[in-house]
C-alpha cells in the first residue's frame, strides 16, 4: 500500500520513523512519500520499493505568533504544495502526524477529496483550541492516541480513538548508550527551533557562569545537545567561547543519559529525559506577545496542571517546571544544585520515573499501531 505521512518537527520526525518500521514489517510492500527528516529517511530504507521525502520538516517548522506570521507566506505554498502532491500520488491513506496547525488544514483538504486520514499524535487540544474536537470528528477516518492521560479526555469528547502505548519506549529501550564525554557534565537540552535557542540558551550560559565559580561544580563540563535542523553557528554565539562548554550533534539520548542532571525545553525531550532517568528541570518561554495570546486568547494552559508530558502522565510534579519570568538563571542553578545534592530529592524523582514509565504500558507499539492501521485501510 502507499502511505503519504507528513511530520513537521524533530518529534514527529523520530515517530514517523518507528511507525514507518513498523508498517514495513507488517506491510513488506509498503511505499512512502513523506514530510519528515533524517530519521524517517534512514526507516524507508528498510523497504522493498524507493521512497521519497517531499520536503524536511527544517523547511516549515515554527513556533509562536511572531514566527508563524513570519513565515505566512511559506507555510501557504507548503501547503498548496502538499494538497497538490497527495492527489498527483495518490496514496492508499494519509497519516498525519501531530503538528497540527498545518496537518488540520490537510485533515479537511483529505476529506473534502475522499482520501482516507489517519491522525497518529493527536493534537493536544486538552491544553488549548478544544475547537478542533469537532474538525478532528468531521475531517479525520481514526485518530490514535499515545498518552494515558488522554484516554478519558478524548472519552469525554466522544472522538473514537486507538491507543497502542508510546512509540517512545521501544525507541529509548532499543538504543545503544555510549558516554560522549569524560567525567561529570550537566546536560543542557534548549529546543530544536532557533526562536528557542535564542531564548533559552543565554540563560542557561548564566547558570553554567554561576555554577563554575563554585568549588564543587569546578570540573564540570556542560554539554549542549545540537537538535539536527540547527548549525554551529545558532549555538555558538551564545556560547561565546566557554571552554567548560561542549556542543554536541546526533547524540541526545547518550547527552541525556551520562549527564548528572540536565535542563530541558519543554517538550518531547523531557520525556526522553525521564524514562532514560536523568534528573531534570523543565523550562520553557517565549515571546511576551506570543505567551499573552496563548494564556490570555487561546487558553494554553488553562485545562492542565503541567506543561510536561511526564508530570501529566501519573498527574504530580515529578519535576520542576520553570515557565516565562520563573526561568531564570538563580532559579535553574538551585534546582540543578537540588538534583545532584539533595539525594532524596533525586530519589524521589527517579521513582516518580518508574511511574512515568510504568504509565505508558509496554514495547512495541509502533508495530501495533501499523498493524491497526493496515486492518483500518483493507
Amino acid at each position: 500500500m502507499r502511505y503519504y505521512i507528513i511530520a513537521g518537527e524533530a518529534s514527529g520526525d523520530l515517530h514517523g520513523s518507528n511507525l514507518i518500521k513498523g508498517l514495513i514489517a507488517e506491510d513488506p510492500e509498503a511505499e512512502f512519500r513523506y514530510w519528515g527528516g533524517d530519521f524517517m529517511t534512514e526507516a524507508t530504507k528498510g523497504g522493498k520499493y524507493a521512497s521519497h521525502l517531499v520536503k524536511h520538516y527544517k523547511e516549515g517548522a515554527v513556533m509562536g505568533l511572531i514566527e508563524v506570521l513570519g513565515k505566512a507566506t511559506k507555510l501557504l505554498d507548503n501547503l498548496k504544495f502538499c494538497k497538490n502532491d497527495i492527489l498527483n500520488w495518490k496514496p492508499d491513506v494519509v497519516i498525519l502526524i501531530d503538528y497540527p496547525g498545518f496537518n488540520m488544514k490537510i485533515a479537511k483538504f483529505c476529506h473534502d477529496n475522499g482520501i482516507k486520514v489517519f491522525y497518529y499524535i493527536a493534537p493536544k487540544t486538552w491544553a488549548s483550541r478544544e475547537g478542533r474536537n469537532r474538525k478532528l470528528k468531521a475531517w479525520v477516518d481514526q485518530l490514535f492516541i499515545v498518552f494515558p492521560f488522554e484516554i478519558p479526555y478524548f472519552t469525554k469528547a466522544e472522538i473514537p480513538f486507538i491507543y497502542e502505548g508510546n512509540p517512545l519506549l521501544d525507541a529509548i529501550d532499543s538504543h545503544h548508550y555510549s558516554k560522549p564525554a569524560e567525567g561529570k557534565y550537566i546536560a543542557l537540552l534548549v529546543g530544536s527551533r532557533k526562536a528557542e535557542i535564542s531564548r533559552s540558551l543565554p540563560i542557561c550560559m548564566e547558570m553554567v557562569d554561576k555554577l563554575s565559580k563554585m568549588s564543587q561544580y569546578a570540573d564540570y563540563q556542560f554539554i549542549v545537545a545540537g537538535a539536527p535542523a540547527r548549525s554551529k553557528e545558532d549555538y555558538e554565539q551564545h556560547i561565546a567561547g566557554r571552554s567548560n562548554v561542549k556542543l554536541v550533534f546526533g547524540r541526545t539520548y547518550d547527552i541525556i543519559s551520562g549527564a548528572e542532571a540536565a535542563v530541558v525545553n519543554s517538550g518531547t525531550a523531557s520525556l526522553e529525559t525521564a524514562l532514560i532517568g536523568t534528573p531534570q528541570v523543565v523550562v520553557w518561554n517565549t515571546s511576551a506577545l506570543t505567551y499573552f495570546a496563548a494564556t490570555k486568547i487561546l487558553n494554553v494552559l488553562k485545562n492542565i496542571k503541567y506543561i510536561s508530558l511526564g508530570n501529566l502522565c501519573i498527574d504530580k510534579l515529578a519535576f520542576k517546571e520553570l515557565i516565562q519570568d520563573k526561568f531564570t538563571a538563580e532559579a535553574i542553578t538551585q534546582e540543578v544544585r537540588s538534583l545532584i545534592e539533595d539525594g532524596r530529592y533525586r530519589q524521589q524523582m527517579l521513582d516518580d520515573y518508574k511511574a512515568i514509565r510504568d504509565s505508558l504500558g509496554g514495547s512495541g507499539a509502533s508495530r501495533k499501531v501499523a498493524r491497526a492501521m493496515i486492518n483500518l485501510i483493507k
